[in-house]
């Protein structure tokens, strides 16, 4: 797929840009699908970004990529092994993708960073920040990814929500 064509990973984009962190950027460019409001999945996104609040691990647009899987394809049943394992098995394929692109689906990996946490204090969104950080092509990578999943797998939305 060619990542600038689309039309989730403009939105994604367009996200970051206005000040949402990774995650949230690519979760809530999904809401058409998800159907959440705006609020609520700002919200529920909020902890990821930065690799998990600035622990600097799985990468933030990553996480996003994964809360868009479960809230279309995920399972509800706890006793659902056959649901679990087509999930993960999902999972691990949008993480495969990823890391295709991006060599990792680490953080601090994607950002050339040596230490594994920094201090909670988020940067200020600046003409600086937005230079020196990848980020913004990589929410528009995530959510593309996922927008291709979706092409590939599509949902009968009548059923599945």
């Amino acid at each position: 797929m060619n990542f600038e064509e689309s039309k989730y990973g403009q939105k994604a984009e367009e996200n970051f840009l206005k000040g949402y962190n990774c995650t949230q950027s690519v979760f809530l460019a999904f809401a058409d699908l998800h159907g959440m409001d705006e609020k609520t999945a700002a919200r529920l996104s909020s902890s990821f970004g930065g690799g998990m609040g600035r622990l600097r691990e799985v990468c933030g647009a990553v996480s996003g990529m994964f809360l868009v899987a479960g809230m279309l394809y995920g399972y509800e049943e706890p006793k659902d092994f056959e649901g679990k394992k087509a999930h993960y098995e999902r999972i691990q394929q949008l993480a495969r993708a990823y890391e295709a692109e991006n060599g990792s689906i680490v953080c601090r990996e994607l950002l050339g960073l040596n230490k594994k946490r920094e201090e909670s204090t988020p940067e200020q969104r600046t003409t600086e920040y937005y230079k020196k950080r990848p980020c913004g092509k990589l929410v528009r990578m995530a959510a593309a990814i996922m927008e291709e999943y979706l092409q590939e797998h599509p949902l009968d939305f009548e059923t599945e929500k």
